[in-house]
């Protein structure tokens, strides 16, 4: 018998009838045996997800606000689900002690968690499997972080006593025994950690998408869905801004080459996008695998005569960027020029100070400011086997009447990516998306 791990996001969990959806997909399959839940998402646009609900209890108390309305509003769709699906679950004393808790201070990472560890007494209620919190089998260290090595312990050993089992998502258990969330969108790191704990044969991650897309369908009307991607594929795209997996959640399988699925919980016939381990052979080359991209970056390009021979010419510029507490995201050079990209969320009002700060420690001859840059990623590991393919790429963008501002291509030749003006960045990303599916 294999082992599936199946997260399912807030979404598919929203209203008992998503409930119900989800309970035909896991009996459906008898080797989805580790569950775990989000919290309930909006049912509608207007709605509210329970986490920001739950988050909003808490601040009230901080601020000395009666919280109870909203908690009615949490208690309310809680008590829903349960009554439309027909369970004799008393979730009411569950709830008065969650009101309780946050009435007399409970941590903002206790009241968001609370969202999960409801959702995930319902379903394994409605499921019959065992109910088991995270609480006690995930573990943050001093720091924060999680400490995977005793967190994987713990699962192994706790979830090999039961066949079958639900475990909420997002939260675990800090160095002092307190509740301590991940970041939002954490469940999908819960679910990597059991199913590395577990040495699942799958990691299913079912969402209300049918998977990842070549594009961003708000750009591209219609973008081609991607059926296969690699970690490292995966890692670009996230990176460059295309989001439907929490990407810190990739680490744990991808350690233990397990593959993941992502999944649509309202098509589950869809075979949505499997993400595989990098070693996997190159099936297709000349193509690429999705385009993604970000707004609002600004260039520093500074120019130096001779720059190449002056020793620590490079780490005198990004000392300057460290102690202004300010990151980059790419760094095209040449032999008298260096340029450094930068997000201009980072910059903020710092730009002047670091200009002055170059002139002194750096002396160059000339700095250059480009503000209103957007970066687009070409990605896909077909690319490295095929002449041509950034030929392709600057062909349509010329084609377009698009100038490219700056090409950056890292060393494992996977991407490419490319700067424009911040006006172009649509219309690139569809001359691009166009040249190689057209």
């Amino acid at each position: 018998m294999s082992i599936k791990v199946a997260k399912f996001g807030g979404s598919s969990l929203a209203n008992a009838s998503q409930f119900r959806k989800v309970e035909a997909i896991i009996k459906a399959d008898p080797d989805r045996r580790y569950i775990i839940p989000s919290a309930p998402g909006k049912r509608t646009a207007e709605d509210h997800k329970i986490t920001d609900l739950l988050y909003l209890c808490q601040a009230h108390v901080e601020q000395g606000i009666p919280f109870d309305d909203v908690f009615t509003i949490i208690s309310n769709r809680y008590l829903e689900i349960v009554k439309e699906l027909g369970l004799t679950l008393d979730l009411q004393p569950y709830l008065n002690q969650i009101k309780t808790d946050i009435a007399t201070g409970a941590s903002p990472d206790y009241a968001a968690s609370r969202g999960e560890f409801l959702n995930g007494l319902i379903l394994a209620d409605l499921l019959g499997f065992t109910f088991v919190d995270p609480a006690d089998i995930i573990f943050f260290d001093k720091t924060g972080l999680l400490d995977m090595e005793k967190t994987q312990s713990k699962v192994s050993a706790c979830l090999n006593q039961y066949p079958y089992a639900v475990i909420p998502g997002f939260y675990g258990t800090d160095s002092e025994g307190q509740i301590k969330t991940f970041s939002r969108g954490g469940s999908d790191i819960t679910g990597a950690i059991v199913a590395r704990g577990v040495n699942a044969d799958i990691y299913e991650n079912w969402t209300d998408v049918s998977g990842f897309l070549m594009a961003d369908p708000r750009i591209v009307p219609n973008p081609k869905p991607i059926e296969k991607i690699t970690y490292r594929e995966l890692r670009e795209l996230a990176y460059m801004g295309a989001t439907v997996l929490h990407e810190e959640s990739i680490f744990p399988v991808r350690q233990a080459g397990i593959p993941i699925n992502i999944k649509n919980t309202n098509a589950p016939e869809h075979p949505g996008t499997l993400i595989v381990h990098d070693a996997d052979p190159v099936t297709q080359t000349g193509t690429i695998t999705g385009i993604a991209g970000r707004k609002d970056f600004t260039v520093i390009t500074v120019e130096k005569s001779l720059m190449n021979a002056e020793l620590g010419f490079g780490r005198k510029l990004l000392s300057i960027l460290e102690a202004n507490g300010i990151s980059f995201e790419h760094m095209p050079t040449g032999i008298d020029t260096l340029s450094v990209v930068i997000a201009d969320s980072q910059l903020k009002n710092k730009t002047e100070k670091i200009l002055d700060e170059i002139k002194q420690q750096c002396k160059p001859d000339a700095i250059e400011i480009s503000p209103n840059m957007a970066l687009i990623a070409t990605v896909g590991r077909g690319m490295v086997f095929t002449p041509g393919i950034a030929a392709k790429i600057f062909k349509a963008l010329g084609d377009d009447g698009i100038n490219v501002r700056m090409i950056d291509q890292g060393s494992s030749e996977i991407n490419i990516i490319v700067g424009v003006e911040t006006a172009d960045f649509e219309k690139a990303v569809r001359a691009i998306y166009n040249a190689f599916t057209g």
